[in-house]
């Protein structure tokens, strides 16, 4: 399979990253394999309120990427189904119109109950993208909140949308949203309001100071009708080129590496501990003592990694 990976085999990818997904057994080896052969795909992040046209938005960008030469996958993260625990919403569906593009691959991820904005296996799905070939990977975050900072620590940039009329004006001041945007984009500029959040969006930024000097960009959409698609395009690529001549680019990609890191660990962890029955049972046993607060879950969460420490049991 992973030759075919490589090949940029639109079926063996899909293969793989189901398994990925559902952290198969084989799963870490054949990423490890595949791991010398990425470093080469740009990853965009795209992230906003639910309704602020994300979707619309990442169609039209894949449109104008695909002209401009680009090969282009999208992971569209919907929330999960609290009984299936797949994707609702299918962002593919949206996105129809590249369906038999052969440069074009989509997938919808489940966030199957991570928080973040985006599913827990999301940068391993990247790594097997980035081996297939793609040029540009596009990472569309679930919209559900101000808590979507998982995606500045996965993408090499972040596009944040906000729409008039719908608080964002509020929103921005946020500190979260004001430092993982590389490129502030009003989406529906055409709406009442556009240009009073483009006035206090650029008040805003004339406070920020952010580490590695850059000033993100803002630049107005109608994404339903591909205006000011270009553009963005233009202010990603710009943020690009700076960071490639910024002292701070190396800093950068050492803290993701960072928090990948101590997320595979803790997994791994987790993992490890609930693979073996008696961490499965002790982890119930805790659990309704804590629930009936007969134990703080401080004392609990020091037995369970007692029990990690102490090894495989019999």
């Amino acid at each position: 399979m992973l030759p075919d990976v490589l090949k940029g085999d639109f079926r063996a990818i899909a293969r793989l990253i189901t398994a990925v997904e559902n952290e198969s057994a084989q799963a870490d080896a054949w990423l490890r394999e595949l791991f010398p052969h990425t470093g080469h795909a740009f990853t965009l992040g795209v992230t906003g309120a639910p309704g602020s046209g994300k979707s619309t938005l990442v169609d039209r960008l894949t449109a104008e990427y695909r002209r401009r030469g680009d090969k282009v996958a999208v992971i569209a993260v919907d929330p999960s189904s609290p009984f299936s625990g797949g994707a609702i919403l299918g962002d593919r569906i949206r996105m129809q119109s590249h369906s038999l593009d052969p440069g074009t691959f989509i997938r919808s991820m489940a966030t199957r109950g991570n928080l973040g904005g985006l599913a827990r296996t999301t940068a391993d799905v990247v790594t097997v993208l980035d081996a297939a070939g793609f040029d540009l990977v596009i990472i569309e975050t679930v919209g559900v909140g101000q808590d979507e900072v998982d995606v500045a620590r996965t993408a090499e940039a972040t596009l944040v949308l906000l729409v008039p009329g719908m608080g964002d004006d509020i929103q921005a001041m946020k500190a979260g949203i004001m430092e993982i945007a590389d490129v502030f984009v009003i989406n529906k500029s055409d709406h009442p309001g556009a240009d009073r959040v483009e006035v206090e969006l650029s008040a805003l930024l004339t406070l920020s100071n952010r580490a590695d000097g850059w000033k993100p960009a803002v630049v107005r959409t109608v994404a339903t009708t591909g205006e000011g698609v270009a553009a963005c395009i233009d202010a990603v690529e710009a943020f690009r080129k700076f960071q490639e001549s910024s002292p701070a680019r190396q800093a950068r990609r050492i803290q993701v590496q960072k928090e990948r890191l101590l997320e595979l660990v803790r997994s791994r962890v987790a993992r490890q501990l609930l693979g073996r029955p008696q961490g499965a049972e002790l982890l119930e046993r805790l659990a309704e003592r804590v629930a009936a607060r007969e134990l703080d879950p401080y004392t609990a969460a020091d037995e369970l990694l007692a029990l990690g420490r102490d090894g495989p049991g019999e």
